[in-house]
């Protein structure tokens, strides 16, 4: 029998990754640009499986449709889907959480080193006509400050490495790592209010949850230091954006460093955008060459595992399993 996976939703120009793996198991496999619940339905009305970028998968959309059996999500967040509706209609939820350590780390310590030396700023102040180190005025050196790590998962982890390199101390806020991680590490444990008040740049590694929306809020802005640079390159609902511009506007912070935000793509008339002291990147920390191709051959490798009767090697609903009867992961 037919095993038909839709795509929702997507940016991407090739599925080459994909075609690659479902052609060895005869999967059928089509292409949909979803915004809606209503448009998700239609698309995939008779889909076994949903490739997933951001359209959304809510409990409206897995009870219209009934012969899904999983969404595979483009990512490691999968906030795009009700995973308790998920769970509850035995629907295998899967991610790929392995698939851009090295880029997302790296874009961070891209985006911290052009805050701290005004690269971005200067740059353009040059092609304005002004040549003028002054322009750049006040930086600080980077050694011997201290990075803060919110959420100290393996892309926080390798941050920390990357960051001792340039003789930055470290400390990390996160109650679900246990401590013999951070002696491991070096690594310093610390409450997130701790963590507020003693770093000099903030960055953000927490996957976007009910508990961590709006993490970051006017209460935590209000501890941190004037010379605080905040890095966000996971998700952009953990950073309250009223309260970010108040404590920029206000000088509570020196600045901050964007790869996302909590609408996408931005809205040309955000506040965020009129201060000089805020860089951004679209969402573009996950990408490599490298790691597309990797995310994209794992979710169809997930998708695939199910179709051949076997659990996804990254199941997020573990909830699911006694449900159902499937063999371990490829």
């Amino acid at each position: 029998m037919t095993f038909k996976v839709v795509v929702s939703d997507y940016e991407y120009k090739t599925f080459k990754p994909e075609l690659d793996v479902f052609e060895q198991y005869d999967i059928t496999f089509e292409k949909a640009q979803c915004q809606t619940e209503d448009e998700v339905i239609e698309a995939c009305k008779d889909a076994d499986a949903i490739l997933n970028q951001y359209a959304p998968i809510t409990r409206k959309v897995i009870e219209r449709l009934p012969n899904l059996k999983a969404v595979a999500r483009y990512g490691v967040g999968v906030n795009t889907v009700d995973l308790e509706a998920a769970t509850e209609n035995q629907v295998l939820v899967c991610n790929v959480t392995d698939y851009c350590m090295d880029e997302v780390s790296d874009h961070a310590i891209a985006m911290m080193l052009s805050a701290n030396r005004k690269v971005t700023k200067l740059n353009n102040r040059i092609r304005e006509g002004v040549w003028d180190f002054n322009e750049g005025v006040p930086i600080y050196r980077l050694k011997n400050t201290r990075l803060g790590l919110v959420g100290f998962g393996r892309i926080a982890q390798q941050l920390a490495e990357k960051a001792k390199v340039f003789g930055m101390d470290v400390a990390a806020y996160d109650p679900f790592i246990p401590e013999q991680v951070f002696q491991t590490q070096g690594v310093a444990s610390l409450s997130l209010e701790e963590l507020c008040e003693t770093s000099n740049f903030l960055s953000v590694h927490v996957p976007l949850t009910n508990e961590t929306e709006n993490l970051i809020d006017h209460s935590m802005f209000q501890l941190m230091q004037k010379d605080t640079v905040i890095v966000n390159t996971s998700r952009g609902g953990i950073i309250n954006e009223d309260a970010l511009y108040y404590a920029l506007k206000n000088d509570q912070i020196a600045g901050a460093a964007l790869d996302v935000l909590a609408k996408e793509p931005i809205d040309p008339q955000h506040p965020l955008l009129q201060l000089d002291n805020v860089l951004f990147t679209p969402h573009i920390a996950w990408y490599s060459e490298e790691s597309q191709e990797e995310l994209k051959r794992k979710s169809a490798e997930n998708i695939a595992a199910v179709h051949l009767g076997k659990y996804p090697k990254y199941l997020v609903n573990e909830g699911v399993t006694p449900k159902l009867s499937l063999e371990k992961s490829l």
